[in-house]
């Protein structure tokens, strides 16, 4: 029995001296102060590195303390972004809204064309009874059913909840109780936002199993709405691209080529009528891009517009969440549904949500980035025809330019850094090898890579984006839209770090067949705005009634 505890002594006095020796192999040198700084652009003397050596050492305890802490993705910073400028005045006055919804629509003989009708024309047929919510959700259940493999858009189909959603949606309207333009519309969401009892896989492998028993703020407002939810519709993995788990998500003009992402399912689920609507999200392109692919119209609002609650967070101060659909026209109708001020996300503004018809839209200042129409790369054929219409239109384009004194490709580190931030366990456990992609462009790499930007510069990047919201917002204080190609120069990264919002729609057709697009801007919660510009577009031209024949 003394052997024994003699040698459970001799045991513990060597791990005891492993660990010691391992805590010592950790401290951090006068060499290794000396390699850092050459990624931090900084450059210091023998006698100031010894003498903040200590100091550094004892940072590196607190880091180690706080790693010790397993911090859900749910839970946010304690630092809010707010993309109002100093100085705005947000318009608080709410108004009744007054959508120019058809009178009358009449069901079509062919059942198949329900797929590519408008949410307003679904609508209508709901609200005269002319069809059942419980007739129309089997309608696009089949749907997803037949077409979903074909384009790997679908993650989980919901059909007991889309039917008992349906029968109680055709109850309430027998009996006079007729929520408004979405009741009894079915819809697809992203698979980032929670819904209990079911996956929310985030489109990568190591959450494929992950039930997140909350319900989303989006999802439980659309309920109240009266919207009918279908299932669960790809996005590529923590956000980025079409490359899922379970494969890659098809353009449906081109199912040989991915339908772009990250709102990959919502966009080509859309487009190949499998929903009549979806709802997406953007943190930098990921409803804009997309939407393009495919050809549909999508509307990123502003940062602050929609809760993000239940939702997966990529970057605090960066995801949005909003609407793919048909046209703008749909657009709207959900965004007034989905928008408000939530307790739950502490970066929503109460800001009411206001739309109005315009019968001319010679009275508006409408501006274009007339040196992204001047670029030969692009899609500037079909952009340059799109300001010719809008000039039939009656419009009075004038040239604006974006700010071009602030880095702002150089703040993309912002993103970066919250992402790494938001999936740091992922990294640390080395369970990030699970996800598909891995290679330099894949966010294993991203978020391995933004470990090594310092705290301050991201402090500082911020401080910049702070001027950078001013100078954008200036540009509103002249225009009340600006047109801009979908991908020219860095529009889209700048107004994504701004917050302003936008809306995209197809604007016609490449040399191959598949959609192009353009891109309104807006004022800060100005959605209506845009969405009654693009409406009177959509009027003009009709592309978004252009459908994918492969699913026709």
């Amino acid at each position: 029995m003394k052997k024994i505890m003699l040698l459970l002594m001799l045991f513990a006095l060597a791990v005891l001296s492993c660990k010691k020796n391992e805590k010592k192999e950790a401290q951090i040198k006068i060499r290794d102060v000396e390699v850092a700084e050459k990624l931090f652009g900084l450059e210091f003397s023998n006698a100031e590195r010894d003498s903040m050596l200590n100091a550094v050492n004892q940072n590196l305890e607190s880091l180690n303390a706080i790693h010790k802490f397993s911090l859900e993705n749910e839970i946010p910073p304690a630092l809010v972004f707010n993309s109002i400028p100093r100085g705005f005045q947000p318009d608080l006055d709410s108004r009744p809204v007054h959508w120019p919804l058809p009178e009358e629509y009449t069901l079509p003989e062919d059942r198949d064309e329900l797929a590519f009708c408008s949410v307003a024309e679904l609508s209508v047929l709901i609200r005269t009874g002319k069809i059942s919510s419980v007739e129309l959700t089997r309608f696009f259940l089949e749907r997803l059913e037949k077409y979903s493999d074909t384009l790997e858009c679908l993650v989980t189909l919901t059909p007991g909840v889309a039917l008992e959603q349906a029968r109680q949606a055709d109850e309430e309207i027998s009996r006079g109780l007729y929520r408004g333009p979405l009741h009894g519309i079915p819809y697809g969401i992203k698979d980032l936002f929670a819904y209990p009892g079911y996956p929310t896989s985030w489109g990568a492998m190591p959450f494929k199993e992950q039930v997140i028993d909350d319900k989303a703020t989006v999802i439980r407002k659309l309920e109240e709405a009266g919207a009918i939810m279908l299932g669960k519709l790809t996005l590529g993995a923590l956000a980025m691209g079409d490359v899922w788990y379970g494969g890659k998500t098809r353009n449906p003009w081109n199912p040989e080529e991915g339908s772009s992402g990250s709102s990959a399912g919502s966009a080509a689920a859309t487009a190949a009528g499998l929903v009549p609507f979806a709802i997406g999200t953007e943190t930098w392109g990921s409803i804009v891009s997309p939407s393009n692919r495919c050809g549909v119209t999508g509307l990123r609002p502003t940062f602050g517009r929609v809760s993000r609650a239940g939702a997966m967070a990529l970057s605090w101060s960066m995801d949005k969440a909003g609407p793919i659909c048909r046209s703008a026209l749909d657009c709207g109708l959900v965004l007034q549904a989905i928008t408000g001020e939530d307790p739950a996300d502490t970066g929503t503004q109460p800001i009411p949500f206001n739309y109005a018809p315009i019968t001319h839209l010679d009275t508006l200042k409408i501006a274009y980035l007339d040196y992204l129409f001047d670029s030969e790369q692009g899609n500037r054929k079909n952009d340059s025809l799109t300001l010719e219409t809008f000039k039939e239109l009656g419009v009075e384009l004038q040239k604006v330019s974006l700010p071009d004194d602030i880095p702002v490709d150089a703040l993309a580190l912002i993103l970066n850094v919250e992402a790494a931030a938001a999936f740091d366990e992922l990294t640390r456990s080395n369970r990030d090898d699970l996800l598909v992609r891995q290679g330099r462009n894949a966010w294993p790499n991203y978020f391995r890579q933004a470990r090594m930007i310092p705290a301050v510069e991201y402090i500082q990047a911020n401080r910049l984006r702070s001027l950078l919201i001013s100078q954008v917002n200036s540009l509103f204080q002249d225009h009340d839209v600006i047109i801009a190609p979908s991908f020219g120069g860095s529009q889209l990264l700048m107004t994504n770090l701004t917050g302003h919002p936008c809306l995209v729609m197809p604007n016609g057709f490449n040399e191959k067949g598949s959609p192009t697009s353009i891109c309104l801007l807006g004022n800060l919660f100005d959605e209506g705005m845009l969405i009654e510009v693009a409406r009177h577009y959509q009027l003009a031209t009709a592309y978004e009634e252009k459908h994918p024949p492969l699913f026709q």
